[in-house]
């Protein structure tokens, strides 16, 4: 059976019985909402299990979207939440570098092998700071700098007044650009 892409029609199909509908709405965001997932947890398998976790939720409260957001404001909302609670469940014992090796290796680049052992060493640094901000703090700059989220789906999303969202990215960038000094000079020193 074929449904339209559209999220209204796949949500009222899955309310109506049609799991196959909500199966058209993993597809179509599971890989966004694992990327965003990835970079505040900064780990590959925690964020699968979240990923999975928040899906499993939204499909049992579905009744419950209201729709006066997107879907997919709503279902990263839940994922977000998950992700907050797991990563202060479970404090990271080893650092996101580690954890991002155990993934696997990089997608192959086009780029000279320098350029990219350089671009991957600025990666890291910057994996590094990101993973040393708060929770409140790394989650803002993943929505806004990582997954591009606008400043009022990122309201949404949250649950702030779109003015707490800015001085947060604002905060957030700050805090970030001195860890950033703090990581470079460890690696000076």
């Amino acid at each position: 059976m074929s449904f339209v892409n559209d999220d209204s029609q796949l949500i009222d199909a899955a309310l109506a019985g049609q799991t196959a509908a909500f199966g058209q709405l993993v597809r179509k965001y599971q890989d966004r909402l694992y990327n965003a997932v990835t970079h505040v947890l900064g780990c590959a398998e925690e964020a699968r299990d979240v990923v999975q976790d928040a899906f499993v939720q939204a499909y049992l409260k579905l009744d419950s979207f209201q729709r006066t957001a997107a879907f997919y404001t709503w279902l990263y909302r839940i994922a977000f939440n998950l992700a907050v609670s797991r990563r202060r469940k479970h404090r990271p014992t080893e650092s996101i570098d580690r954890n991002r090796e155990a993934t696997g290796e990089e997608p192959a680049d086009p780029t000279p092998a320098t350029d990219r052992l350089e671009q991957e060493e600025r990666a890291q640094q910057v994996r590094r700071a990101l993973a040393m901000l708060s929770d409140e703090h790394r989650v803002i700059l993943v929505l806004r700098d990582v997954d591009g989220c606008s400043y009022d789906g990122i309201a949404e999303i949250l649950d702030l007044p779109v003015g707490t969202v800015r001085s947060r990215i604002h905060r957030a960038r700050m805090q970030l650009r001195e860890q950033l000094k703090e990581v470079l000079q460890e690696e000076l020193d």
